[in-house]
Formats: structure tokens, sequence, C-alpha cells
């Protein structure tokens, strides 16, 4: 295999909107191509180098994005062919592309030499904001190939260390898939600074002035262009773009042919909040849905909540719109998802809570968060956060684990397996109409939201309806996936790990807590039953 580059430059005409725009590579186009599992890593510059005498145009663009392929034999054969079909593009992204000047390049990977302490961009906990790339493409003139090599190894690159902020250095040549001949081959070397460099300082001149620069340049290299760009955004392979979703004069909706990920602009949804929603999938190949919601900065902190079993993101609904209604809550990202569990498809492995937390750190990463501020879980999701907090201390900065226990209780299986077969006997449960998988139905979800909501919410108002509502969200749990991943209930403890936290006074707060505690009206999921008291606790701790 030979590793390769997809080097894409855009600009965008004058009568299409830059949200439209940004929304449609940050959250449908690059996330495709980062689902694919040879493309490792994508990235967006924007050119700094437009003056008056040379502004933007059809013929200088101001975009570049960066792919990093495995292997460059992928660029010619499906299924990153079959993304480029107009059978396949949705109708946005023709009508988008339509708007735009593009001019695709493939190259193959020829070398590349890179600091001491240089992190790859890809990596989470990197920081490539007011990063500087500097783009260098040419031919050369026949016979000279050796020469340029020898050059760049030899001399140019290690002059080129010696700048100060220099952080990497990567050659390419035209890939090989697209039987280039000599008079079409081109080359390109992409060289990585530091938000604070010495570019133009005497050591990079030195770098493109000593004799045998100007040599390379007088005899070997032809057409030359140099262009100079800033970090602007890194691809990952779930869509999480809300800034451009927030602009008030946006008024957009879309969906992907498959339906599984859909944006909405804030002017288009009643509450006026942006809202993402696609999936993320684990490393065993289980796809979980998510939705991404609140402040439009992309370094804003996010938070996770986690779902009971046998419940659905709808759960935290009135919470959140009660959350988002104070200012001082706009400033948090909140990400909802469905566990495994939640369809009839939760994958093979068998589903332990080591496993349901390995998944948040999945999701953080696919949304490329180093840490989250806060993870918020009830019932199983409550010892999930608690779990996540134990095993994975550097990616979560806090935790609220509501209606668990750091020990399944010994009766668990059973108690758990007399409601299984609750719901494998009901013959009244029905079907999912697309895909034919057995629902839990009537029976465990009448007895469920009965031991899960205290006996005053069935009050024929607003407490029933809450009630009658996550009722539905049982009702509707595939059977299978239900049977499967509440095996995660079964056997755990949390006791030993819990001993070595650092935890500070937390625990004798807590411990007084539980001697204060007098009741609240809620019963198992006070975020659905009480939202406004659940809101009250929730915020003394945020």
């Amino acid at each position: 295999m030979t590793a390769g580059l997809l080097y894409v430059t855009m600009q965008p005409q004058c009568g299409l909107p830059d949200a439209q725009f940004h929304d449609w590579y940050n959250n449908e186009h690059g996330p495709l191509r980062l689902r694919l599992p040879f493309f490792p890593n994508g990235f967006r510059y924007r050119a700094t180098d437009a003056d008056a005498e040379s502004p933007y145009s059809a013929t200088k663009h101001e975009w570049v994005a960066l792919y990093d392929i495995t292997d460059s034999a992928e660029f010619v054969r499906p299924p990153y062919t079959t993304l480029r079909e107009d059978t396949i593009k949705t109708e946005r992204e023709k009508q988008t592309m339509s708007q735009i000047s593009v001019d695709r390049r493939m190259f193959d990977f020829v070398k590349e030499w890179k600091a001491d302490d240089y992190k790859q961009a890809e990596d989470i906990d990197a920081d490539s904001e007011g990063t500087v790339l500097i783009s260098v493409c040419f031919k050369i003139q026949p016979g000279t190939e050796d020469k340029l090599t020898s050059w760049y190894n030899e001399e140019h690159v290690d002059m080129l260390k010696k700048v100060p902020g220099w952080r990497r250095s990567r050659r390419f040549v035209t890939s090989s898939v697209l039987n280039p001949s000599a008079e079409t081959k081109e080359y390109l070397a992409l060289h990585e600074y530091a938000p604070k460099n010495g570019l133009g300082g005497p050591e990079f001149k030195a770098a493109t002035s000593s004799d045998r620069a100007k040599d390379v340049y007088g005899t070997v290299v032809s057409g030359r262009v140099r262009r100079a760009y800033q970090w602007y955004y890194t691809f990952g392979p779930a869509p999480r773009d809300l800034n451009s979703l927030s602009d008030a004069a946006y008024a957009a909706t879309f969906s992907s042919r498959d339906g599984l990920t859909k944006t909405f602009s804030a002017s288009t949804t009643a509450n006026k909040r942006a809202l993402i929603q696609s999936f993320v999938t684990t490393p065993d190949g289980v796809q979980l849905p998510f939705k991404l919601e609140g402040s439009s900065n992309p370094e804003a902190p996010l938070i996770v909540f986690v779902n009971s079993i046998l419940s659905d993101w709808g759960i935290w609904d009135e919470f959140l719109d009660l959350f988002f209604a104070k200012p001082e809550n706009r400033k948090y990202r909140v990400l909802r998802y469905r566990p495994r569990g939640r369809a009839s498809d939760p994958g093979e492995t068998p589903i332990t809570l080591d496993l349901l937390s390995q998944d948040v750190i999945t999701i953080l990463d696919a949304m490329r968060v180093q840490k989250a501020a806060f993870v918020i879980g009830v019932s199983l999701g409550g010892a999930t956060s608690l779990n996540v907090a134990l095993k994975y201390p550097s990616r979560v900065q806090s935790f609220i684990a509501c209606d668990t226990n750091s020990l399944a209780p010994p009766s668990n299986p059973t108690a758990w397996g007399e409601r299984i077969a609750l719901a494998e006997n009901d013959p009244q449960a029905p079907t999912d109409p697309s895909t034919g998988a057995r629902l839990v139905g009537e029976k465990l979800a009448e007895a469920t939201t009965r031991r899960w909501f205290v006996a005053e919410s069935y009050d024929g108002g607003v407490g029933q309806a809450r009630a009658e509502k996550v009722k539905k969200y049982v009702f509707d749990n595939h059977l299978e996936g239900f049977k499967k991943s509440v095996k995660a209930l079964y056997s755990y403890d949390l006791r030993d790990a819990m001993k070595t936290a650092g935890d500070g006074v937390l625990p004798q707060g807590m411990k007084k807590m539980a001697e204060d505690y007098g009741g609240n009206g809620a019963g198992h999921l006070p975020m659905a039953e009480q939202p406004e008291k659940f809101l009250e606790a929730v915020e003394g701790f945020l």
C-alpha cells in the first residue's frame, strides 16, 4: 500500500451564504469521508495570502482541505468513488457545489520530517488553533528528480528545522493511480508552523536563498505556486458544527439520504436551538445515534447525558428546555445519545458497564472533546457515568450519577429475568414496522413506568402525561436489545475503584445529603418526572 493525500482547494461564489458553505462542508461532506476506514483524518485551512493585487478568485482559492489516506488505491475504487456519483450526492451537495470552484488533486506520500515533540493534528489533545500551513506545488524539468530529492534530504528541510516554530514538513507526488506522465506529474510540499514562528526571518531566508536553493529554483522547479494558510477546522467522523447552524440568517434543514444524519438551523426549531442529529460508530461496529445542541462555540464545554435502560433521550426534553431558558447555561453544548440496547442490534460484544463506558469515550473522540465538562447519567446511565469517571478520569471533569448504585444487588439477575419473561410472554407485543424487530410491548412498559413514577404523578394532568411519555419509550424498546443490554446490570462492583478516587470532601457531603433526604415527589427518573426540581439540583452542582 502507498499512503496518500487528497488535496482539495475551493472558492465559493459570492452568492453562496457562508453558513450554508460551512454547514455542508463540516456536517455533511467531511464527516462522510472520515467514516471511511482509509481516511484517518481531515482538515480545513483558510488562506492568508490575499491582497489588493491578488484577491481570492476562481483561480486563487481561499479554502483548502487535506485528507490523509492510508492507501492511494482507494482513490479510484468504491466506496470513495461512490460518494462522488451524482445519484449518491444529496440535493444540498449538488446545489452547494454548483456554486463552488473546486480543484481536487491526489498525491502519493514521499517523505516526512517532524519535530521531536510534534503531535498529530488529529489527536484529541492536539491544539491546532493558529497553526500555519505553507503549501508549495510545482513541476520539475525532465531528469532532475534526483537533484530535487537530494536537496530536500541533504539541505532544505534541515535548514527549515531551524526556523522558529517549525513543526513538520512532508513531500508528495501526483498519485501513481492516476498514471501521470513525466510532463503532468506534480510535486507538493507541505510545511507546518506554530502560530508564533520565524517565517520571513533570517533562518527562513537562509533556507530559501542558499546557493543550492537558488540552483534548484532556477534549473529544476517550474510553475511553482506557494500558498499560506491557517488552520480552520478538524473533521471527525461525526458532524458537530453548531456555529454555522446558529446563524440567525440561515434557515435550513438537512437530511442525509439514509436519514441517519439531520441538521436544523436555529431559526427552524421551536426552541430556537440549532440541532445536529447523527450517529457515532463504535470500534465493534455499533451505531450510537446522538443529538447535539447548545452553544455555537466549537470549544464550548460539553455535557453528556446517559439514559436509563428502556428509556430514550426524550427523558431530558423538559429539563433541557428549562436549562437553556437561563442565559448562563447557554455556554454549554449538550449531547444526548441512545446507548446499546435501544435498538435490536447492540452488537456481538457482551454488554458490560465497562463497554458502555467505553462508548462514552468513543463519542467524546468523535466529537473531538478531550474532556467532558460533565457526564450526567440515570440508573444504568448513572452507573455508567460513575464508571466513566473512575476509569477515564482525564476525560471527565465532573459527573452526576442519579438513581443508581456502585454495586449491582445480588437480586438483579432474577428481578430483570422476570421482567424479560414478562415482555417475552406478552402476546400483544408489536414489532417495529421498519425493521420487524419485536418490541417490549405493553405489559413490561406499564409495570416499569408504574415502578419508576410515584403514585402522585398519576394525577390526570402534567405528571401523568410525563409518565405516559416515558411509558411509550419503554414500549418501543427493541426486546432483543433490552435482553442483551440489561446484562450490564447483572453484576458490577465499583466500590474498590471508588475507594481510591480522590473526591476530597464529596463523600461527606453525599452522606449529609442522604441524611437530609425527605423525598421530592420524584421516583426513578427525576429529570422526566420533576424537571424543575432536578434543574435546581443540577444547577447547584454545575
